[in-house]
């Protein structure tokens, strides 16, 4: 039998124990929690799994973020922390709508909200596609009526306004005093019980992640080849599964194998290579930036400074990619920021001096147009 009782906040709550099986859900009209606890009764009865969100009772946007998450779920495709977080997010902002109140105005309001909150032209632009993803999910595999033109078209006002926009590529480097500073910060702190001086390192040596770093194994660390393999590396269609062997080279400025070996023998015991929540390596990284006046600086552009010393070392970008795991030079361009005047120096001995005259002799210019004349 149902439990249905009114809460503090003037919203319905209903509880539903049967059969070994429990539900609840909350509503705003008793109307629709009485309806709920009937059809949800009713699922019971037939053996239905009610844990799991009946596309035939989707009434509200966030119940098609609910029902979204479960066909993922169910499928094996279980979604990461960052998508996530915005389904979330999008439920508390969004969820509460009737499936006929997803509207273009609703979606422009709820865009200039956002954007008076502080977040980015590429982070609304996510939001407005991860809402699109929704719609177009509940119709096209539950055949629930919703239509996805009010979200383009409210993406083209947001447009209009400029308020959602591709991310702006990162080109700040780090200098080498700036670096230096960083990680003699780090390594002179006494309460710092993480060795971040040492990632930060490793960070430029091996062109790693942030996240990358702290869950390499220990047994994925080959002493022959010296590389490490990495698990379920991130790319932007497949992660699962998408595992890639690195070198650990000495052409960066730091030697990765060299860093690999010290860590070892301050850890000898750990079963991943850092050991340390990839969080706390970020915190204390911001912390030293801090203290030390450095802005615009994150733990991120380390890996822009290595992908750019790999290639002023030398390298091709099918080798620099070995490093980094990027699949094609467009992925890998927006990492790489060569100086103009590294480059000047680089070809400064390949240039041919011009021979001095001999004594007495005279050599006039003659412009190729003033010789076409002639």
């Amino acid at each position: 039998m149902a439990s249905i009782s009114k809460t503090e906040f003037g919203t319905w709550r209903v509880q539903i124990r049967r059969k070994s099986q429990y539900a609840s859900n909350t509503f705003r009209r008793k109307a629709e929690a009485d309806a709920w606890a009937l059809e949800t009764e009713r699922r019971i009865d037939r053996g239905d799994d009610v844990s799991l969100p009946d596309p035939r009772l989707a009434k509200t946007f966030g119940d098609l973020v609910d029902l979204h998450i479960s066909d993922l779920v169910e499928v094996g495709k279980p979604i990461r922390r960052t998508k996530r977080a915005t389904l979330e997010a999008l439920k508390r902002r969004l969820g509460h709508l009737r499936l006929d109140q997803v509207t273009r105005e609703r979606l422009i309001e709820f865009g200039k909200s956002r954007a008076k909150d502080g977040i980015s032209p590429s982070t609304l632009g996510s939001e407005f596609s991860y809402i699109g993803t929704i719609l177009t999910h509940a119709a096209a595999v539950h055949g629930i009526d919703v239509k996805r033109e009010p979200v383009d078209m409210a993406r083209k006002a947001m447009n209009r306004l400029n308020l959602v926009g591709h991310s702006r590529e990162r080109n700040r480097r780090p200098t080498k005093k700036e670096l230096q500073a960083i990680i003699d910060c780090l390594d002179a702190n006494p309460r710092q019980t993480i060795p971040v001086g040492r990632i930060v390192k490793f960070a430029v040596a091996s062109a790693m992640r942030q996240e990358e770093i702290c869950t390499v194994l220990r047994t994925d660390i080959n002493s022959e080849t010296r590389t490490a393999l990495i698990r379920d590396r991130k790319d932007p269609r497949k992660k699962d599964g998408n595992h890639q062997k690195v070198p650990l080279i000495n052409l960066t400025g730091y030697d990765a194998w060299a860093l690999v070996q010290e860590q070892i023998k301050a850890e000898p015991k750990a079963e991943r290579l850092f050991p340390y929540n990839p969080r706390s390596v970020g915190a204390a990284f911001r912390r030293a930036c801090r203290n030390l006046g450095i802005e615009g600086l994150c733990f991120h552009d380390l890996r822009h400074e290595a992908t750019s010393r790999l290639f002023e070392a030398g390298l091709e970008i099918h080798e620099v990619a070995l490093v980094t795991g990027h699949r094609d030079w467009k992925m890998l361009r927006r990492y790489t920021h060569l100086k103009p005047e590294q480059l000047s120096a680089k070809y400064k001995d390949h240039e041919t001096p011009t021979p001095e005259p001999p004594s007495g002799m005279v050599i006039a210019s003659v412009s190729p147009w003033a010789q076409k004349a002639k």
